[in-house]
Parts: structure tokens; sequence; C-alpha cells
């Protein structure tokens, strides 16, 4: 049986509360461009006569961005902005993150509203809650 050897950013140090909202201010102005080119379709799709204020498209807007970030993080485990600033997220033992993964780590920010991210400035591995919940963790690149 072949020895796993611990990969290149086992031995980083993690990142920390700027440089994370830093990504994310980048992924929320792509973001919303990704939700009005799907509101777009939407509309075209019905006609014209959308109702924004449906649970139906509140719901399809907030799939369309859970599948902005879970297609990212499953293909590279790097958005844009977390490119732009260098930081990757990664399993804890440092393989590339499944649906699974970045399911349950978009449900847990969505259920602590983002305010999980604050942890991370006291967090001495500096991971949110939806990290440890995920078992993910983001490194630099």
């Amino acid at each position: 049986m072949a020895m796993r050897l611990p990969s290149v950013s086992a031995t980083q140090e993690p990142v920390g509360l700027p440089r994370r909202v830093a990504a994310l201010f980048y992924d929320s102005l792509l973001l919303v461009a990704v939700l009005f080119a799907a509101t777009a379709l939407a509309l075209a799709v019905s006609g014209g006569t959308l109702d924004g204020r449906t649970l139906v498209f509140r719901t399809y807007l907030l799939v369309v961005g859970m599948l902005f970030f879970g297609w990212f993080w499953t293909h590279g485990g790097q958005t844009l902005g977390m490119r732009a600033w260098k930081i990757r997220v990664e399993r804890i033992d440092g393989e590339p993150l499944r649906w699974r993964h970045a399911l349950l780590r978009l449900a847990v920010a969505l259920g602590t509203l983002g305010v999980g991210l604050l942890w991370t400035a006291v967090d001495p591995e500096r991971r949110a809650p939806y990290d440890r919940a995920s078992g993910t963790r983001v490194v630099r690149t």
C-alpha cells in the first residue's frame, strides 16, 4: 500500500479574515452579474411576466448562487475572487471538495447568515463554522 504524501498546502498558513472578505467582495460583484443574467433568462422564459417576490423565483436565484460557488469550489477550489487573492478552499486532508462538501459549506454559511466568517478572526486555525462542519480550510496558493 502506497503512503500518501501530505498536500503542499498542509504546511501553509491558513487564510485570515481580511483576505477572505476581500475575495468575497470580488465574488459578490461577479455573483450579482450572474444573478442578473439568471433573471434575464427567467424573464425571457416567462415572457416578461416574472414576479420577483415569489418563493419559486427566490429559490431559483438561491440555487443559481449555490451552483456558482459549488462549481468553482469543486473545480479547482477557487472562485475568481479567491484566485485574485491567491487563496483556495480544500478539504482538511488536502483533497479537492466534492459537491457534498461544497453544499454543506454553503448551507452552514447561509444558516449563520454569513456571520460565521467573523469567527475566523478568533479561531486558532482560522476556520469558520462552515469550514469545520464541512471539513474544509482556506489556504494560500
